[in-house]
């Protein structure tokens, strides 16, 4: 990517959270964002064909790319930190992008991002599968990963972000950790 095609991306990227902060994303026009960018509109479809686009792009770049960097340095724990730190700390938007519902959800977007993260950090790690059936492949294990991710996401944000990120942390480690079987099992009493 060019530099003048990144600093037109981050002026409406700004000015698409600006007005984020304002009204729900659903209400939000081409118009307003390009006005806000100081730019025409032919500008803003030279870059992104809709502004669903624009909010998938701001996923990747600021949170999804950060996150898969920290990830591929083998620094897991840190990864996962700032990914609820970052959504935490930009959470007069990611609350509006949440509640973006459908095909262009948040949530939808985010699962496919971290999806193809997670896969090409398991192929490249080479994902150890100690089990037989080939069925699970780095593919569909990255795709189960994150959806557990991105529902967590979503539910943490719609319920005020109010459980501490180091926590939420933990949380995805335990329940990824743990089969059913795991949590239903009768603990020996002390």
């Amino acid at each position: 990517m060019t530099q003048q095609k990144k600093e037109i991306n981050t002026l409406l990227a700004e000015s698409f959270r600006t007005l984020a902060a304002e009204k729900p994303i659903e209400k939000i026009t081409i118009k307003e964002i390009t006005d806000g960018a100081g730019v025409i509109r032919v500008t803003f479809y030279n870059h992104f064909q809709d502004k669903y686009e624009l909010l998938e792009w701001i996923c990747r770049t600021e949170i999804v790319e950060p996150v898969r960097t920290l990830l591929f340095n083998d620094m897991q724990e840190e990864a996962m930190t700032f990914l609820f730190q970052c959504i935490r700390k930009n959470h007069v938007f990611y609350d509006r992008a949440v509640r973006v519902e459908g095909q262009n959800s948040f949530e939808s977007i985010v699962e496919k991002l971290f999806a193809q993260v997670l896969t090409e950090y398991l192929e490249k790690k080479g994902m150890q599968i100690h089990h037989k059936n080939e069925w699970l492949t780095h593919e569909r294990a990255g795709q189960m990963y994150a959806h557990l991710l991105s529902y967590i996401l979503v539910v943490w944000i719609r319920s005020g972000m109010q459980v501490e990120p180091g926590e939420m942390v933990e949380i995805y480690h335990f329940v990824s950790s743990h089969s059913l079987l795991d949590l239903t099992r009768e603990r020996p009493v002390s």
